[in-house]
């Protein structure tokens, strides 16, 4: 009669026997624990949570030691009794419950009880809110196992690899110059930071323990060392953000950055619903139809092509004609809106124009008759008026920015009876008394 083979071995290569691998040895001997797991675990997501609640409300209940099926079907009474007959039946017969036949009651195993506390304590450290939750339950596992004496290699190691992953995260971050991603990395680190120092103290313990194997003190020592690269980017984290902090841009005057106005945009969920009522008019599609396709077509094959006899070679060459423009028409628009916005501020109003008050003159009178390019070139100026920065420099735009003006804009619109302009936002241009004429601070 041939063996019986081991059906573990058809996910190995040939010639290899699974019970020569160290950690399936060490699997195997573990049988138990994981069948109790695969009990809970395996099936539906809905089956899962229903075996842990049941489990969890029976272990949970500490005035008995003991529950008759009358008594789990009071305190399990929200559950229908196909289930919970369903869930009893899969825990007993994988050694979460065990069946007290004289006494005709069922009792908490003791692996059932160490399942749950192991649960609970991943369940406890596990918060999504907390972002360094997997490192606080690796070293809580540590610590447990060498208040008891019985640290193993392989918690040290899963610990190490944690910080090792952290580390290569935190480079991540500062490589990637991201300002967002270096200050969530940094929040990350001093969490990280924390546990590092509580750490420290059982590693010392570990070190010191003269019980403690080679293989433990190397891993120890290992973990020391991630640690102190950990706690050395401090330093990478502080000279990336003044690098940032140096090359931050600013828009104008207004204080704010570009990181300013990104963060504005992350707090909205939906930034398609910022563009609500900012567009009035729908755009309007031009489609190409078949029919006017056929149009263009037979104009373009029906039209008379006149057909060159000429020479077929290329023209000789052509020195480009020279062209002097020393007064380009953009200078000589710029020049005389200067020239019409001084006359308003020594003045103290345009004498074509209407008042609405003391000094101050509609800023749509002052734009206005003129085409729309104009008219927008003149409103492209204006926020240059009082600009301490293009005040402070030589030519045409700084001349604009020294003079005594104020501009003074609204969130409303006004219709206009103009041949170019329909409608523009409602504002004035004021005479600025707290500067003279030629521009400077008094």
């Amino acid at each position: 009669m041939a063996p019986e083979l081991d059906p573990l071995q058809a996910h190995f290569q040939e010639g290899v026997a699974p019970d020569e691998i160290e950690q399936v040895f060490h699997l195997k001997r573990a049988q138990p624990m994981l069948s109790a797991f695969t009990a809970l675990f395996h099936g539906t997501q809905d089956g899962v949570l229903v075996r842990l609640l049941v489990l969890r409300e029976l272990a949970g209940d500490t005035a008995s030691s003991a529950f008759s099926r009358a008594d789990i079907n009071q305190k399990l009474a929200y559950l229908i009794p196909e289930s919970l007959e369903t869930v009893l039946n899969r825990l007993r017969g994988h050694g979460l419950l065990a069946w007290d036949a004289p006494a005709a009651v069922y009792r908490i195993t003791p692996l059932a009880r160490n399942v749950l506390s192991a649960l609970e304590t991943l369940l406890a450290l596990g918060k999504p809110e907390d972002d360094d939750a997997e490192m606080g339950f690796l070293l809580s596992q540590v610590a447990g196992a060498q208040a008891v004496g019985g640290v193993t290699v392989d918690q040290l190691k899963h610990l190490l690899g944690r910080l090792i992953e952290l580390t290569e995260e935190f480079r991540d971050a500062i490589a990637s110059g991201s300002e967002f991603r270096l200050r969530t990395s940094q929040a990350k680190w001093h969490m990280a930071c924390d546990w590092v120092e509580k750490g420290s103290v059982i590693l010392r313990a570990i070190t010191s323990d003269e019980r403690a194997d080679s293989a433990t003190h190397r891993a120890a020592q290992a973990i020391g060392r991630a640690q102190s690269a950990l706690l050395n980017m401090q330093g990478m984290f502080s000279r990336a953000l003044n690098q940032i902090e140096r090359q931050r841009v600013h828009l104008g005057q207004s204080g704010l950055s570009t990181t300013d106005v990104k963060r504005w945009l992350l707090a909205h969920e939906d930034l398609a619903s910022l563009a609500s009522g900012a567009i009035d008019r729908p755009v309007t599609p031009l489609f190409g139809t078949p029919a006017e396709m056929i149009d263009v077509a037979e104009t373009e094959l029906l039209a008379e092509r006149v057909i060159s006899t000429g020479p077929k070679g290329l023209p000789s060459g052509q020195d480009a004609p020279l062209t002097i423009n020393d007064n380009p028409a953009m200078m000589v628009e710029l020049n005389d809106w200067i020239n019409k916005l001084a006359d308003f501020a020594n003045l103290g109003n345009f004498p074509e124009f209407s008042e609405v008050g003391p000094r101050r003159v509609q800023l749509h009178e002052s734009l206005l008759p003129a085409s729309f390019a104009l008219a927008s070139y003149r409103a492209s100026l204006l926020p240059l008026l009082g600009d301490a920065s293009e005040a402070s420099l030589q030519g045409a735009t700084a001349d604009l920015a020294r003079l005594p003006l104020s501009f003074e804009a609204q969130d409303q619109l006004i219709e206009l009876d103009d041949p170019e302009v329909a409608a523009m936002s409602i504002a004035t241009l004021s005479i600025n008394l707290d500067l003279p004429s030629d521009g400077t601070p008094t």
